[in-house]
């Protein structure tokens, strides 16, 4: 579920901002990114995340900025630079290779740079961190949380318009059957004089065909898992993978009456059925 939260402080001379975006995914993928500082946080960071989002696809961006460390904090061994771009030239003029690319090279040599960087972020700082991230978090929460009362509205929506196209059907239906009827004892008709035709016969057939050819079941079935799709809806746990599995068994009994129906005017409905279970299907992607 999309979703954006943020939070920020500037204390002391030093100021921490915290980002958080989400998109739509079936689980959780986290993809954090922050100063080097925090590298032995991260584990700590990712926990804090998996508390507050249950699912989606998640960056956290944290910005931390200490004005009492803006001078330099990074020197070089100049001895060593020196030897690893000798070495490196001698064996260029070997293999008559151009020199340009040399000084890059012996740079970042190993033990060529020295960084006096703190690597890791104080006490104090880290629990401000903590708070910003917390606070960021609930914002994102609360961000899809408004966004899921929307696409819930938008669900009952749905649900409504395919339950009425079934009551259409459940009009429909004795239509259907009474015109069945009709059509297999006019095809009957024509190769059968009326006094050879064995009724019981003719009644047995016509059970047989109708059966085939019934609904009843399905339609019974479609409008329980309407119902029970918005009973979950109303739960208050995390329901997305619920709506999903329901979502399936409404595709299922409207595929099945759209094959046994025969019927032109109850086919037109279960195109209109199966145009609506598509866009649940696609919001969903948008559930938790």
């Amino acid at each position: 579920m999309t979703g954006y939260g943020s939070a920020g402080l500037t204390q002391d001379n030093v100021t921490i901002n915290v980002e958080v975006k989400t998109l739509n995914s079936k689980f959780l993928d986290v993809n954090v990114r922050f100063p080097r500082a925090f590298g032995e946080k991260e584990l700590e960071i990712r926990g804090m995340v998996s508390d507050i989002l249950a699912r989606g696809k998640v960056s956290l961006t944290i910005d931390y900025v200490n004005q009492q460390e803006t001078e330099m904090k990074q020197h070089y061994n100049e001895e060593l630079f020196v030897k690893y771009y000798l070495q490196l030239k001698k064996l260029a003029d070997r293999v008559v290779a151009p020199h340009e690319p040399l000084f890059s090279l012996a740079l970042n040599s190993p033990e060529v740079t020295i960084s006096d960087q703190n690597d890791i972020i104080d006490d104090t700082h880290w629990s401000q961190t903590q708070q910003l991230i917390r606070e960021a978090l609930e914002a994102c929460n609360a961000f899809r949380i408004k966004e899921g009362a929307q696409l819930k509205n938008k669900f009952e929506h749905y649900v409504e318009s395919i339950m009425t196209k079934l009551t259409e059907v459940e009009r429909l239906d004795p239509e259907r059957i009474e015109r069945i009827r009709t059509r297999i004892k006019d095809s009957l008709s024509q190769f059968v004089e009326e006094e050879d035709l064995d009724k019981n016969r003719l009644e047995q057939e016509l059970i047989y065909y109708i059966e085939k050819l019934d609904i009843t079941e399905e339609k019974v079935r479609l409008r329980n898992h309407l119902e029970h799709f918005s009973e979950v809806l109303n739960e208050k746990e995390s329901l997305g993978k619920k709506l999903g599995f329901i979502s399936q068994e409404l595709g299922r009994e409207i595929n099945t009456i759209g094959s046994k129906a025969n019927d032109s005017g109850i086919q037109r409905q279960v195109v209109a059925m199966k145009e609506e279970l598509e866009k649940i299907k696609e919001q969903l992607l948008n559930v938790l």
